[in-house]
């Protein structure tokens, strides 16, 4: 048996997505390769947490992935994590994760999962609409914009590439699209933008031969 722990922000979690959001999606289509195949069975698990930043998700991750490891299956780890980190604070000046402490927590998170599996996923962070994200409404002190999040993107990707790692790429793919029309409040995704995102991650794992 194979279980797959997603962890993230509130993009993992489904926020805005009447389905769910792209891990849940992910865990319907692989539910029913588990009715059909009856040598294939898969379990994911969606541990996002709206609002969570790498620092927040260093503090749960260890705990939270002991109590779903079970002797003799292999564990995949995905993090889908960095778009709130990027978000801008303008009475701090500074981002809410500055990117040195980004790096640094990574690789903690890395070193981390390591103890745990050898299989681990990045997904890859998505771009916003800024005419709605500078500033965010709900709270007008912070902004998020695309320069910001693609830094912090490439960031994942390079300590990636360092440590032999997957990383799946979403923001330059959404970017290529009409991605504004794939967002619900110009930074989480839509029904439509969980769709693209989970066709992106399937399409991977897939072609990769990392669990179907």
């Amino acid at each position: 048996m194979t279980q797959i722990l997603i962890f993230g922000d509130s993009i993992a979690y489904g926020a805005w997505d009447k389905e769910g959001g792209w891990v849940q999606r992910l865990k319907k289509f692989l539910d029913k390769k588990d009715l059909t195949d009856p040598n294939f069975y898969c379990l994911v698990y969606n541990l996002g947490v709206s609002g969570n930043n790498s620092k927040d998700l260093l503090e749960r991750f260890e705990f939270e992935t002991k109590q779903r490891l079970k002797e003799n299956e292999e564990t995949i780890i995905i993090f889908a994590i960095g778009v709130n980190d990027s978000q801008f604070v303008h009475s701090e000046r500074n981002h809410r994760v500055p990117i040195n402490k980004f790096k640094d927590n990574i690789q903690k998170l890395i070193k981390l999962t390591q103890k745990f599996s050898s299989k681990i996923i990045f997904v890859g962070l998505t771009p916003v609409d800024e005419t709605k994200t500078t500033p965010i409404p709900w709270s007008t002190d912070k902004s998020y914009k695309n320069e910001y999040i693609q830094k912090y993107n490439e960031t994942i990707k390079n300590i990636c590439d360092e440590n032999k790692i997957y990383f799946i790429e979403i923001f330059e793919k959404l970017k290529e699209m009409s991605y504004q029309e794939l967002l619900e409040d110009g930074l989480h995704p839509n029904s439509e933008g969980h769709q693209k995102i989970f066709e992106i991650v399937r399409e991977f794992l897939i072609n990769r031969n990392k669990i179907i």
